[in-house]
């Protein structure tokens, strides 16, 4: 399954929410722009927006060949 385009997009931001972001960001273990995605995702599923869960990326090293 192909991984979906991810969209970047500028933010302008008032620097209050934006130092309240980093801090809830870094209390989950996450980075912001990571965090700013699961805000956003919270909000439009409390509205009743139904969206796919995003596919996992892949993380760590690719499995060794076996032919060797």
């Amino acid at each position: 399954m192909a991984e979906r385009e991810r969209k970047a997009y500028p933010l302008r931001v008032d620097s209050a929410l934006w130092a309240a972001v980093e801090r809830s960001a870094a209390a989950e273990l996450r980075s912001v722009n990571a965090q700013v995605e699961c805000l956003l995702r919270e909000a439009l599923g409390s509205r009743g927006v139904k969206l796919q869960m995003p596919t996992p990326r892949k993380r760590g090293r690719p499995p060794k060949d076996e032919k060797r």
